[in-house]
């Protein structure tokens, strides 16, 4: 059984590894002719065939390890199998690949699949199968189509590795890979300047989350004497407190790099430079989900520490109302959207805090479903608009007949409403919520309230954005002004038609809008009704302020609503500019330093020991005159002065 989790990760590296070697033919100049098209057909083939079979193989895991199969080769642990969103399935299966010495503590290069890990990965697997389907139709005139798709598979089996590790050393490879993928794929389009900072950037931030995760990595498998995740999580009780508190603050760096919180969260709204399908795959299975996973598997740990539990808790309070008035502000629709991602990731990370990893990962998977799904229909609007301004659609409803309905059922989804996947797994966060701030749970009091309060604003700005995001797309009269707009994303040849996208890029919106839909009800039965209500009731609140606004003027931004706060939300409360003050300014002053004491101290002393060299060789270079008799005379003399000399010592 083990063989098959090993199949499921290393299927999207084959196909990485193929993409990459095997279509290296890049088109150049003009969009690919005729004579292109095969290259262009392999390479997607050879993306979308072991996507298939990895998350067809990821679906039988968990259905083997929902039954509670043992594994021939591996172990098998049972439980009771009463809770399906924090991984409790019956079975667990573990296999070791090899064992690596390091000195005193080995890393064990295997494989650990339970249900938690089962999960995800299905979550990870469709989700990037949904992408690459899509991406076919989207990336249609792309030149480097063949690379993309490869880095999407890379991308794909890193996450996976991530969530299937038996050892915390491997965790982190994927870990890393991950990074650099991320990189490769937001500044895919590097010939925009814009394009390539955001990439940089993303890569800087998440890199100076990873140096504290890896030393976090390194503070808990030293004091359990093994970085195997099964082995940390039972050395937990025996930890000093000081040991758990330093391990998993350090761990909270790169949760907070990767999952895009507070306060390392600004790379992923400038990651929307990248290609709309890897902006799906990003914000909804891989890279920001990835920090939420971690906590939720070293969950033991995170629990035994009430300072790091405190901390999350304040990140998450920030993170999810700060986002989402910044989401209430934006023009660009992937922008919304994107802080959106950072709002409900935040939820996230606060139903952790409040002790109930359960709820946490519901909302993940839901989320990961709905956000997509919200990305992939964003696509459909930008791709045939050709813009990202929501100040440019208007009418889509119209037009966007399968789009249309796709997307109000993620923006459902994602304010809460009912019978959408949303509603359920919120408002098991929010009765985690409550009830850590009601009684006495694992935060401090003023953590608890702190996280309560902000998250029912939260609801009600959610609702707030969503329904202006979902009424300046699809309602009122049509923004569109020219028959041909100017190309938002280079390579990609958008033309106002008034038509739906390519089929290719239909079919995974429609895929994706049932589970955005119907997944909720697999957690509907602990679903705290009276808190349901409270927020669905909060969540309306915050609609209807905006659709009061709109109606009262349907041609201005209902974003008025937010008066004073209007400039400094739509600036992201000047995060960055600060950042840019604080860190940017000093480094390049520094750089810029060094580089002129390169000039002055560097270069200066290799040119004045060049010049010495030259002044000894002149003087050594006289003595060469080419003059045998004086040569001879010279030896000569030597020999005398050496034998006077040895006559008068001796």
């Amino acid at each position: 059984m083990i063989g098959v989790a090993s199949a499921v990760v290393l299927l999207p590296f084959l196909a990485a590894a193929a993409g990459l070697l095997g279509t290296r033919r890049l088109w150049r100049g003009a969009p690919p002719g005729p004579a292109d098209r095969p290259a262009y057909r392999r390479a997607a083939w050879i993306a979308i065939v072991p996507a298939s079979a990895s998350a067809v193989l990821a679906v039988w895991l968990l259905a083997y390890l929902w039954q509670g199969g043992a594994a021939p080769g591996g172990t098998a642990s049972y439980g009771d199998g009463a809770a399906f969103w924090n991984g409790a399935l019956p079975g667990t299966v573990q296999g070791t690949l090899s064992v690596i010495g390091t000195g005193s503590v080995p890393v064990t290069a295997g494989l650990r699949v339970d249900g938690l890990a089962a999960i995800i990965a299905v979550l990870v697997t469709v989700v990037s199968l949904a992408v690459q389907v899509y991406s076919v139709g989207y990336m249609r005139d792309e030149p480097r189509y063949p690379s993309f798709s490869a880095f999407i598979s890379l991308f794909t089996s890193a996450m996976l590795l991530v969530v299937y590790a038996g050892d915390l050393l491997v965790l982190y490879a994927g870990w890393e890979v991950m990074g650099l993928c991320s990189y490769l794929l937001i500044g895919h389009w590097w010939e925009d300047r814009a394009n390539s900072r955001a990439a940089v950037k993303a890569f800087l931030v998440t890199r100076v989350g990873d140096v504290g995760f890896l030393f976090g990595i390194f503070t808990l498998g030293l004091a359990a004497g093994s970085f195997r995740v099964d082995d940390v999580i039972a050395k937990v009780p025996a930890m000093p407190t000081g040991t758990l508190v330093a391990g998993t603050m350090l761990l909270l760096f790169g949760v907070a790099g990767k999952s895009a919180q507070v306060p390392l969260h600004t790379w992923l709204p400038d990651a929307m430079a990248g290609p709309t399908p890897i902006s799906a795959l990003i914000h909804a299975a891989t890279m920001v989900a990835a920090g939420i996973f971690v906590v939720a598997r070293l969950y033991p740990a995170f629990l035994g520490a009430r300072p790091t539990l405190d901390l999350l808790a304040v990140m998450a309070a920030l993170g999810m109302l700060g986002a989402a008035l910044a989401a209430l502000a934006q023009d660009d629709l992937k922008r919304v959207l994107a802080y959106s991602t950072i709002s409900q990731l935040a939820y996230m990370a606060g139903s952790l805090a409040a002790g109930s990893d359960q709820a946490a990962i519901f909302h993940l998977v839901t989320h990961g479903a709905f956000k997509a799904l919200l990305f992939l229909c964003a696509g459909l609007v930008i791709h045939s608009v050709g813009s990202n301004l929501m100040s440019e659609m208007g009418g889509l409803r119209r037009s966007m007949t399968i789009t249309f309905p796709a997307m109000t059922i993620g923006f459902a989804a994602l304010m809460g409403l009912p019978p959408a996947s949303g509603f359920f797994s919120k408002d098991a966060v929010l009765a985690a919520v409550e009830h850590a701030a009601a009684e006495n749970g694992p935060l401090t009091d003023a953590a608890a309230w702190l996280l309560y309060g902000c998250a029912l604003l939260t609801v009600a700005v959610t609702g707030a954005y969503a329904t202006r995001a979902w009424l300046r797309t699809f309602f009122g009269a049509s923004r569109v002004h020219h028959v041909a707009l100017p190309e938002p994303e280079p390579g990609v040849a958008h033309v106002w038609d008034g038509r739906e996208a390519p089929v290719s890029m239909l079919w995974p919106v429609g895929v994706l809008a049932v589970p955005a839909l119907l997944l909720g009800f697999a957690g509907v039965g602990a679903v705290d009704w009276s808190s349901a209500a409270v927020s669905l009731v909060v969540a309306l609140l915050g609609a209807g302020v905006v659709y009061a606004a709109w109606r009262a003027d349907p041609v201005a931004d209902p974003s008025r609503v937010l008066g004073a706060l209007r400039v400094p939300a739509e600036r992201a409360f000047y995060v960055d500019a600060v950042y840019q003050r604080v860190f940017v300014v000093p480094v390049l002053w520094l750089a810029r330093l060094v580089a002129r004491g390169d000039d002055s101290v560097v270069d200066g002393a290799v040119r004045g020991s060049g010049g010495v060299a030259v002044r000894v060789s002149g003087l050594l270079r006289r003595l060469q005159t080419g003059n045998a008799q004086l040569y001879l005379t010279g030896v000569l003399a030597g020999v005398l002065i050496v034998a006077v000399g040895a006559v008068v010592l001796g």
